[in-house]
């Protein structure tokens, strides 16, 4: 009996603990695989848009990939994406409209980005590189994996825009004057003052950047470590194989050793063949 192949973390693969754990950890959409930079850039000037931008994706996602990932092999490969825009495009037109009736102000907040959920790469990656080509259930799972690691990079961008450029956590007010943190801390936290380049694009850049450096070195450990998480694939959109140099001057020692051993082998083949004569 063949062993099961491994997926992230080294779970067997397309389980849907191992789905969801993929991508939230291996294979984050915002900071390993790259993706959805606008909605990341545009929207995450303070951390409840980033949350609410975060789970109205996942919601498009999950369920985008499970419908999909059921059609898979009703719908024909000559016209596969439209189909995906089409069913894509009408779990957004849902979220939209129950934020209007529900969350006007926060739909408003969002604006035009909430709309753009359709054509995001991150959805489309799933629906042709994943959903496309495996059961509904991991395929749930995988949206769902997706859509709360995308989620939990731009509310944490947006919280600590919005924690050093405005001074407020979920707009309440943390740091600089007015601050509800009481005693001591308070009055050193009420000397801050807000960094306003944190809220306009040029922070989101620089917290992007440090986020993406923070989960390099994180993967790059686990390399380190045998553990290397570089050889699962991304979403179709992007693909970056990593490969520490470590490793490489290992496989040249491994590469030399077979070589030598070969050489010493015919050696002793020639050796044998001049005895018998």
């Amino acid at each position: 009996m063949s062993e099961r192949k491994k997926g992230a973390l080294g779970l067997p693969a397309d389980t849907p603990l191992e789905r969801f754990l993929n991508g939230i950890v291996v294979e984050n959409p915002t900071t390993v695989l790259v993706l959805g930079m606008c909605p990341t850039l545009a929207v995450t000037t303070c951390a409840i848009n980033g949350l609410s931008m975060g789970l109205a994706t996942t919601f498009v996602l999950a369920l985008s990939n499970l419908v999909i990932s059921l059609l898979r092999k009703v719908i024909p490969d000559t016209v596969r994406i439209p189909s995906f825009i089409v069913v894509i495009a009408s779990f957004v037109t849902l979220v939209d409209l129950l934020m209007q009736a529900f969350l006007p102000t926060l739909n408003a907040a969002l604006g035009v980005y909430i709309p753009l959920i359709v054509v995001n790469c991150i959805i489309f990656g799933r629906a042709e590189s994943y959903a496309s080509k495996h059961g509904a259930v991991p395929a749930f799972f995988d949206g769902i994996g997706m859509g709360l690691g995308f989620t939990c990079s731009i509310t944490i961008i947006g919280l600590v825009r919005e924690l050093l450029g405005a001074g407020t956590a979920f707009n309440v007010q943390i740091l600089g004057e007015g601050t509800i943190v009481p005693g001591p801390v308070g009055k050193f936290f009420g000397m801050y003052t807000p960094i306003s380049i944190f809220v306009l694009q040029a922070g989101a850049f620089l917290v992007l950047g440090t986020l993406m450096a923070a989960m390099n070195r994180i993967n790059r450990k686990r390399a380190e470590k045998g553990k290397d998480v570089s050889k699962y694939k991304s979403g179709g959109c992007m693909n970056v194989d990593m490969e520490i140099p470590s490793n490489k001057e290992d496989k040249k020692e491994e590469k030399k050793e077979a070589s030598a051993k070969e050489d010493k082998a015919e050696d002793k083949k020639e050796e044998k063949e001049e005895d018998d004569e």
